[in-house]
């Protein structure tokens, strides 16, 4: 009997709390609401240690904040939510650490596939966003999975950044972009370049009057100029340096002008074109560094960052976030429509 006492008052608080935040998400839809929120899940290993628990604990914990996280956004309205789950830099952790992480998401990436998932219940596409490349084979084929069965659904996206860092992304966008440039320039021709690496091409110093340098560092470059070790007549080059891209022309292809690529070339590269840019970012634990986490696209986004470990985030922190949002949107959107 004290069982069922104790079930009957759960679902009654737990339907009061609902209720509530209805209630709270209606009087914010009021205002300006964010398409677009992406999270840094910093502070699991520190939540872990202070509560005295099982490193692996903590990520278990955060999953959990994750699930409750997404909830809030999807009933607020926001379609768009993305998430930093694994840098490429956290494979220079333990390879212990690093194989339970994989592991943990692997697990993860099933539970989200269950029919009572949130995934299922709000309609969520799911993205694995980064260089999977890197990831084991069960991992990559357990997101590849994910995708395919959730590619149907439209009413909210998730976003899981993973074997991700922005300076990757740029990079990866300027390799694609250039790539398309070559293949144009060499339609007629049949040399076009599809899977393999701008390395590749660089072996040939000179191809049709183009000469590529985008895999090189920037110190080599330099030191192969100076050294007049290469001949420049007639080239076009078209190198990358810190997340930069440059394209001086100094000649004329054989059939015309040959084009460039441009900052729209890049962008539609990126791995997070299939999302727009994000509304707020939140980071927990009080840090304000990106850490490496979409440098490209939040040149306008606020950054929230409450003191609180990710296990520890809740409702009142992301409705702080909302409301500093809807202060502060008009000067924002004033601010994006001048880039």
């Amino acid at each position: 009997m004290p069982k069922d006492t104790g079930g009957i008052t759960s679902n009654l608080l737990g339907g009061l709390c609902s209720c509530l935040r209805r209630c709270i998400f209606g009087i914010l839809s009021m205002g300006p609401v964010p398409n677009h929120i992406a999270f840094i899940m910093d502070g699991n290993r520190r939540f872990a240690k202070k509560s005295n628990l099982a490193e692996g604990i903590g990520h278990k914990a955060g999953f959990s904040s994750l699930v409750s996280m997404l909830r809030y956004c999807y009933e607020l309205g926001v379609k768009y939510a993305t998430v930093y789950a694994f840098s490429i830099d956290n494979f220079k952790r333990k390879p212990k650490e690093v194989q339970s992480l994989m592991e943990l998401m692997q697990e993860k990436i099933e539970e989200l596939l269950q029919d009572e998932s949130i995934i299922n219940e709000y309609g969520v596409k799911l993205h694995f966003i980064g260089n999977l490349q890197l990831l084991a084979e069960p991992v990559r084929i357990s997101m590849e999975k994910a995708m395919n069965v959730t590619a149907h659904n439209k009413q909210r996206v998730l976003l899981v950044c993973v074997a991700y860092t922005s300076s990757d992304e740029i990079v990866h966008a300027v390799e694609e972009s250039f790539k398309e440039l070559w293949n144009e320039v060499h339609k007629s021709s049949g040399a076009t370049v599809s899977n393999g690496t701008i390395g590749q091409l660089d072996r040939s110093p000179k191809r049709n009057g183009i000469r590529v340098n985008a895999q090189d560092s920037c110190e080599d470059y330099a030191r192969q100029n100076a050294d007049g070790s290469t001949d420049r007549s007639g080239e076009t080059e078209i190198s990358s340096c810190n997340g930069m891209v440059e394209i001086a022309e100094e000649g004329k292809h054989d059939q015309g002008e040959l084009p460039a690529i441009k900052l729209t070339d890049v962008e539609k590269n990126m791995y997070m074109a299939v999302a727009p840019d994000p509304d707020i970012l939140i980071r927990t634990s009080g840090e304000v560094r990106l850490s490496n986490f979409l440098l490209w696209q939040t040149s306008t986004c606020p950054l929230y960052s409450p003191a609180a470990l990710w296990p520890e985030i809740g409702l009142r922190h992301l409705i702080w976030a909302v409301l500093n949002f809807q202060r502060h949107h008009f000067y924002l959107e004033k601010k994006k429509k001048q880039f």
